[in-house]
């Protein structure tokens, strides 16, 4: 009787322990939805949820209130967005069920880039794409028009990045091995990760080699002619997405597995990159693997905080003046009709190095914490210690259950004795 009363207070305790931390996170979170007056709309390309975060892809625009214009959901993932002079929208994928397949058994994935046409019945109206051994590390994460009419992508497929015309020819490419040591067939293995490239004008690129945790310029015709962290220091950049260059050795970056923004400047006595500006959270939440950012005309800075599902705008000081959130993981986000810039306002131009703390958090919790989150549409405000008060309240429930089981076994065991 006693491991009886003992197993239902136990379950009485997890069930009332579990409500009271839930009912009072959801009562103190701050809001993640802000509205800002005389914004104009967002766009934003939707990665997905689910395992590998390849389901449920979308392009969506979004009002000054966050609230949804229109949406076009019709590949596993989107990623870079650029809204065209036309009110089209260019936007890098990946989806699998192709049957042009190349080398690759079929159905298979493809990956590249479409123009997207949200009024349109068909809303595909352009697409370039090829296929790839592996949905996986093998996306198409970025692209942008040039003036030629030539469109710029970043291939991690290949681990390059180059230049096509819309009959689909290939015109110029720089390809990292040129500069990297290459393994044997980069197709086959998550090797660098190139995930970004921004024309500079005069034939230079901005690329972004994530799995090097470095930034390079690559001049047609010459290669690389500038690093960003030569020493591949993760304090400085750890696999980074979407740089901005604001000007000549001022860069903004999603410094993503360091869970910050930084605006990185260049010392102009030894050429070594500094943080001269950084952000690790905004409107009380920390910032969970953000992944791009993008210097308004305003001056302020627009976020893309994805495994926290929400994009953000802030100001210098880290004030939110806009926010929104979304169902799934967003992958980067553009205001329009600026879009993003080459060049836009340098922050603490003469400030030293600025010190941030590490990111926190449990280690084993928060790499099971970013699994739950990017497969279910969890409230922001969930993190380590939720999911801690849970596996304990689980483990109350189960120990609670057996005594009471065990009691019962023993009383009918008791029973039958005595016949």
């Amino acid at each position: 009787m006693e491991r009886d009363r003992l197993g239902y207070a136990l379950i009485v305790a997890a069930i009332a322990g579990l409500a009271l931390v839930v009912a009072a996170s959801a009562a103190t979170a701050p809001s993640q939805e802000v509205a800002k007056e005389n914004t104009t709309a967002t766009l934003v390309g939707i990665q997905g949820g689910g395992l590998g975060y390849h389901d449920y892809g979308s392009v969506q625009l979004v009002d000054e209130s966050g609230q949804r214009v229109w949406g076009i959901a019709n590949a596993d993932s989107y990623f870079d967005v650029t809204g065209l002079d036309n009110g089209t929208v260019m936007a890098g994928f990946m989806d699998s069920g192709y049957t042009d397949c190349g080398p690759y058994e079929s159905p298979c994935t493809h990956t590249g880039f479409r123009i997207l046409d949200p009024n349109a019945t068909d809303p595909v109206v352009f697409e370039y794409s090829y296929p790839v051994r592996t949905m996986t590390n093998s996306e198409t994460h970025d692209v942008e028009q040039l003036s030629s009419g030539e469109f710029l992508v970043s291939d991690m497929d290949h681990e390059r990045i180059y230049t096509v015309t819309r009959n689909g020819t290939i015109t110029w490419q720089w390809k990292a091995s040129s500069y990297y040591d290459a393994p044997e067939d980069p197709t086959k293995t998550d090797w660098l990760h190139v995930n970004d490239v921004d024309y500079l004008g005069s034939d230079r690129f901005l690329v972004s080699v994530r799995n090097a945790n470095q930034l390079v310029i690559v001049e047609r015709g010459e290669g690389v002619v500038d690093v960003v962290n030569e020493d591949r220091d993760p304090d400085l950049l750890d696999k980074q997405h979407n740089p901005q260059w604001l000007a000549e050795n001022a860069i903004l970056v999603a410094d993503s597995e360091n869970d910050r923004i930084v605006e990185l400047h260049r010392n102009g006595s030894d050429g070594e990159w500094f943080v001269a500006w950084g952000l690790q959270a905004a409107n009380g939440l920390e910032f969970e693997w953000p992944r791009d950012a993008d210097r308004l005309d305003n001056g302020n800075t627009l976020i893309t905080d994805s495994r926290n599902k929400r994009v953000v705008e802030v100001t210098e000081n880290g004030s939110v003046v806009w926010s929104t959130t979304f169902e799934y993981i967003p992958y980067e986000a553009e205001r329009l009709p600026e879009g993003e810039t080459v060049g836009g306002q340098v922050y603490n131009p003469a400030a030293g190095n600025v010190q941030l703390d590490s990111a926190g958090g449990i280690p084993v919790l928060t790499s099971l914490l970013s699994l739950v989150r990017a497969g279910y549409p969890i409230p922001f405000w969930v993190s380590e210690l939720h999911l801690l008060a849970v596996l304990v309240g689980l483990g109350m429930l189960v120990g609670g259950s057996g005594l009471v089981l065990s009691d019962r076994r023993a009383d009918e065991d008791e029973a039958d004795a005595n016949g």
